[in-house]
Formats: structure tokens, sequence, C-alpha cells
């Protein structure tokens, strides 16, 4: 199955030229076209359009996942750098996360703090 850009666009909440500078950057690997030259966005495509909007969402850098995805398109050999990549993001993931964690408590504190003043009727 395949799909248009319009679809893909709606689908994944991107714009559609959000989509292309994606594309034209190498964030995405090359869409197919179809023969009148239009994007025909396979289930393969749809795959890396998800996997980069989540990393995207999670913060992990544009450049970071521009090498690892032009390391996937050399092929086999570069697994491991690929692996190594994933690894390095998940740690500073992580770190970031715990940190996330520290400013969620700090708020809580600081809310709890102005409910606890409010007059008790």
């Amino acid at each position: 199955s395949s799909d248009l850009i319009t679809e893909v666009s709606k689908k994944y909440d991107l714009s559609q030229d959000t989509l292309r500078y994606y594309e034209r950057i190498g964030l995405l690997p090359a869409v197919n076209r179809n023969k009148s030259g239009i994007r025909d966005y396979t289930d393969e495509d749809c795959k890396w359009v998800e996997f980069i909007k989540c990393m995207r969402g999670a913060g992990l850098p544009i450049e970071v996942l521009i090498e690892y995805v032009a390391l996937f398109q050399e092929g086999e050999s570069t697994i491991q750098a690929r692996k190594e990549i994933l690894i390095e993001q998940r740690e500073k993931l992580i770190a970031r996360m715990e940190e996330m964690q520290k400013t969620l408590e700090r708020l809580n504190f600081k809310i709890s703090r102005y409910e606890n003043s409010v007059v008790k009727k």
C-alpha cells in the first residue's frame, strides 16, 4: 500500500513542507515516486516518518538523526555505528528525563505551598 504526501501529512500531523524539508536535508531516506513523479509513500517510508517524528519529539538533534539515516543507507557495515548512536542518545534522553523529573518535583512543591497558604474556610 502507498500514500500520497497529503495523506501522510494528515496521518502524522506534519505539514507537507516539513515532510519535503526532512527528505531534502536527509532526515528521511528519499521517498519513492510514482510514474508521474509524485511522492508515493510506502509502509517503509511511513515507518521512517513515524520514527523521525518520535525522535524529534523527544528532542533528538536533527544532525544526529541525519547521520543515523545516512549510515542506514550505507547498509550492513554500519550496524555497530548506528547502534552506538542510539545508545548515546538513550543516555542523553535518560539524563534529560531525570532533569525534568527534578523540575516536576520542584513545581509540585511550589504549587503545594500555594495551596497550603490559601485560607481554608
